[in-house]
């Protein structure tokens, strides 16, 4: 059985694990709203984006753009992966992670795959993986994001797309759907898989009543506009990527630190609990030596 000062040793070790847990999850929560509210702020502009590209997009051909055409063959695909830079936020890289690995093992096995990592935690494990890095961004997730980093990024996929570089862009990111719920999400950003699929998700977006989806009048012309609004609709899902794994990476450290704080009260009561039995032990076993001792002087 532990000593008495061993268990006491081990109460206060916890007390001080347990300030530092809950102080972890009161940063979380901070950095939480921020982030919280700069994905809400960025919806109203990537809607009305979303809303006009579906209005023009109806009134072009699906030739508009190179961006649109897939390749005959897919030899070359690149994945761009959304994690943190920090750890003790229980299982959200791993869930990205192994989002990548299933896609490596099924749909992309054979083909040559490079990573584009926003995040040390995704670009540590294509490291120590071997895998093909053609860039990496550290500091974006978690902080404050700039759209110049997503703008950057996405015309250097464009050009490599362009170029033959690239056959397919994938892109892997946390979708936060709840304080309790981020769900990892595959998304195909190149090449832009249909117009069909731009107008059809603008149509299925609810309209707010007494509002009216507006005839955009084009000039110089639906194409030429297109053609120049396709590439920023990918700078546009890259950035609210990056922006809804940073929500999701303060909401998971929020949620494990506050397990790990309610793991070290419950360990604390144990270890209490076994300090008193400890202490009770050590006063019966004196008082049974006094009383021993006590007897042997009467005899």
């Amino acid at each position: 059985m532990a000593t008495l000062k061993e268990v006491q040793s081990k109460i206060v070790s916890v007390k001080k694990t347990r300030q530092i847990t809950s102080a972890m999850k009161m940063v979380a929560t901070s950095k939480l709203r921020g982030s919280q509210n700069a994905m809400e702020a960025f919806k109203p502009y990537a809607s009305k984006f979303a809303e006009v590209l579906g209005s023009i997009a109806g009134k072009s051909g699906e030739e508009v753009s190179p961006l649109l055409v897939p390749k005959e063959e897919v030899k070359k695909v690149a994945l761009l992966l959304c994690t943190s830079d920090r750890g003790l936020c229980g299982g959200f890289n791993i869930n990205l992670i192994d989002k990548a690995v299933k896609m490596l093992k099924s749909e992309l096995e054979g083909k040559e795959v490079s990573f584009v990592c926003y995040g040390k935690k995704g670009r540590d494990w294509a490291k120590k993986s071997g895998r093909t890095i053609d860039a990496q961004y550290i500091g974006v997730v978690g902080g404050r994001p700039d759209f110049s980093v997503a703008s950057s990024s996405g015309q250097a996929l464009i050009n490599s797309f362009l170029a033959g570089d690239v056959d397919e862009v994938y892109l892997i990111y946390s979708e936060f759907q709840g304080m309790a719920k981020q769900v990892p999400t595959v998304k195909q950003i190149l090449p832009i898989p249909s117009l069909e699929d731009i107008v059809n998700e603008e149509a299925a977006a609810p309209a707010k009543e007494g509002t009216f989806l507006p005839e955009h009048i084009c000039e110089p012309s639906s194409d030429a506009l297109l053609g120049k609004m396709l590439p920023k609709n990918i700078f546009i899902q890259i950035f609210d990527a990056i922006l809804q794994t940073s929500t999701s990476e303060h909401a998971a450290r929020m949620r494990a630190m506050e397990n790990a704080t309610k793991a070290c009260e419950d360990m604390v009561d144990e270890l209490q609990t076994i300090f008193n039995k400890t202490r009770q032990a050590g006063i019966t076993n004196d008082l049974m030596d006094i009383v021993g001792g006590a007897e042997a002087l009467k005899g």
